[in-house]
């Protein structure tokens, strides 16, 4: 995919309305400190488009970025970090909640994992969660840089095994390090952009 325009369109709050888009939307969702903001530069292709915060737990908004007037990134708010109140959690999972039924236009989601942990319960949750949505998550496993090449096959299975997913389930691994990945995320969204919405 060769990146032409990125453009921050939309920032929602707890509050906003979610706006209407007409193009295909690809949310991205992953807990605090898992890379997701690095992904979605690497996606971008930009070095530090995406907000990345030195605080875990500090983007609370929705961020829509328009990619090339074609379609929308949606980077969801970070999950599972302690220090934030249980309050303000509530608050964003509502909000996420909202997006995944309420959205006309998305395509697709990603959830983000750390490949070299065992899935954790937040993990869980919001993969069991996106797929009572309607939804088949593509799991993005990030972090392949700081596996040996040998230990990736294991660390996969833990992951599969530990999110239940299906066999024909998509798991990616990805490194932001070196895009290994990018590409085959890439065809992914391009393959889905021109399909019909799930949820028309």
């Amino acid at each position: 995919m060769i990146i032409k325009t990125v453009d921050l369109e939309t920032v929602c709050g707890v509050t906003s309305r979610l706006p209407e888009n007409t193009l295909p939307e690809f949310a991205f969702a992953g807990k605090s400190n898992v890379g997701k903001s690095s992904l979605i530069n690497a996606l971008m292709n930009r070095k530090a488009y995406a907000r990345t915060s030195s605080q875990p737990g500090k983007t609370q908004t929705i961020n829509f970025y328009n990619i090339n007037k074609a379609l929308y990134y949606v980077d969801l708010p970070g999950y599972g970090y302690a220090k934030v109140s249980l309050e303000a959690k509530a608050k964003w999972g509502k909000m996420i909640e909202r997006y995944l039924q309420k959205s006309a236009m998305l395509k697709m989601v990603f959830l983000l994992v750390d490949i070299r942990h065992e899935p954790s319960a937040n993990d869980k949750m919001m993969y069991d969660w996106v797929v009572s949505n309607g939804y088949h998550p593509v799991i993005i496993a990030t972090k392949l840089d700081k596996l040996k090449r040998s230990q990736v096959p294991k660390a996969v299975k833990v992951i599969r095994m530990g999110l239940g997913m299906e066999k024909e389930d998509i798991l990616i691994p990805f490194s932001a390090e070196t895009k290994q990945g990018r590409e085959e995320i890439w065809e992914l969204i391009e393959q889905a952009a021109q399909e019909t919405p799930l949820n028309s």
